[in-house]
């Protein structure tokens, strides 16, 4: 579970709910992460304190040694969350040592801890200065030693006396005394600088796992996404290519039914012709209608083509005036069975909003690009076509780079509706 700074989890009657802290539990919980360092702290000065009480002195207070303690603590106990001002203690100690020529103290040992904080979850500038501090404050040391003498040091060494005899006799301690105070302070510092690394690099693995897992989740979603802009596709071409046939042949089959109407009732024969014709309609629509719900992909314009579409109209009773302008040719399976539709779609929308007692005129141009046009004079009530026929129309034609113009005109004639096709011409099978 990923902890929610600033929130508590609390438990109601409706169960556990996440809700802000208050300012009394945000106090408690910041207090709560400084009890490890202000023990630490007050650790460091009680030894302090105990060393300066119990530290022999020719002449003069302990208060320095006090002092020295008491900001030596303080710096440890900041360490970690203030390591920055860890630091500058330790340099203001170290400035209180020189002003006043106090001896270094044992206790001043713990400021492997500043080290340590330092380099582990200090600022650039801090991890800067205290890589700068550790040599220096060695160097400091030794001039202190070499001036003052051992003090505290070597009391624990046993004999102060013997210790300053070495001092005093060799030339070559004040390096060896360097090159370990060093090591004593950089060997925290390395290793809280290490940390500070290996908790980057964690961060970083986590930072991209993170990314990585956001990445995959967004190729989902898009993969996703397009699978359902993929069925909609395919749900609105199945819903137009059944508006289409249905309406076609339902217009016909309704058109072909009122024409009935007007047969002489011995007229038997003209009737049984006409059933049939109505038949034939029906069945063609059901056979077209399973052929859509069937096919996969986009379904192959039915046998006949475009000119089986005039002669059904024809047959249904309506006067058609169809007109080809240059040399017909054939078309691939795709344009082929766009221009079947739209030109479906013409008809079924002449037949529904057309005058049944004038002619429909059907015009097909084959220069440079297929152009499909079908005029017929509209009713009185008629609204001159649109809805999802027209829409289904423009989205069949811009599939295929093509376009659609409908227009209504007054001529003498009466108000006449005329739908225009055009699409690009590629020879089938290239």
């Amino acid at each position: 579970m990923v902890p929610l700074r600033g929130y508590a989890l609390t438990h109601l009657a409706g169960g556990p709910t996440i809700a802000p802290l208050t300012a009394v539990q945000r106090a408690r919980r910041d207090a709560d992460r400084w009890v490890p360092d202000l023990a630490l702290g007050v650790a460091v000065a009680v030894l302090g304190l105990v060393e300066a009480a119990n530290t022999w002195l020719w002449f003069g207070s302990r208060l320095p040694l006090v002092l020295v303690a008491l900001l030596t603590a303080t710096a440890v106990g900041l360490s970690r969350r203030q390591p920055g001002v860890a630091l500058g203690l330790v340099w203001a100690t170290c400035a209180v040592q020189v002003a006043t020529g106090t001896n270094l103290m044992l206790v001043q040992l713990s400021i492997t801890a500043v080290a340590f904080g330092a380099a582990r979850w200090g600022s650039t500038a801090t991890v800067a200065l205290s890589a700068l501090s550790i040599p220096a404050a060695a160097l400091i040391a030794i001039v202190m030693v070499n001036t003052l003498g051992l003090g505290g040091l070597a009391q624990l060494a046993g004999n102060e006396s013997l210790v300053d005899v070495v001092r005093e006799l060799s030339t070559t301690w004040q390096l060896t005394a360097a090159v370990m105070g060093t090591a004593m302070l950089g060997a925290p510092w390395l290793a809280g600088l290490a940390l500070r690394f290996g908790a980057r690099a964690r961060a970083s693995r986590e930072s991209q796992q993170v990314a990585e897992e956001d990445a995959a989740r967004a190729v989902l979603e898009t993969e996703q996404a397009r699978e359902i802009a993929r069925l909609r596709d395919d749900q609105a071409r199945l819903a137009r290519d059944v508006h289409d046939v249905v309406g076609h042949s339902l217009a016909v089959i309704l058109a072909q039914a009122e024409s009935a109407q007007y047969l002489d009732d011995a007229d038997t024969e003209g009737l049984k012709a006409t059933m049939a014709k109505i038949a034939t309609s029906a069945r063609t629509s059901l056979q077209d209608v399973r052929q859509v719900l069937s096919e996969t992909q986009q379904a192959a314009a039915p046998p006949g083509g475009l000119d089986s579409l005039v002669e059904g109209l024809r047959a249904s009773g309506h006067e058609v005036v169809a007109s080809d302008v240059g040399t017909p040719r054939p078309l691939p399976p795709e344009l082929a069975e766009v221009a079947y539709r739209v030109l479906q779609e013409m008809l079924t929308n002449a037949i529904k909003h057309g005058r049944r007692d004038a002619p429909v005129s059907v015009e097909r141009h084959w220069e440079g690009e297929l152009r499909i046009e079908v005029r017929n004079v509209v009713g009185d009530a008629a609204g001159g076509g649109g809805g999802q026929g027209l829409d289904g129309m423009r989205r069949r034609l811009e599939s295929v780079g093509g376009r659609l113009d409908v227009r209504r005109r007054e001529e003498t004639v009466g108000p006449t509706f005329t739908a225009t096709a055009w699409m690009p011409v590629r020879a089938g099978g290239r």
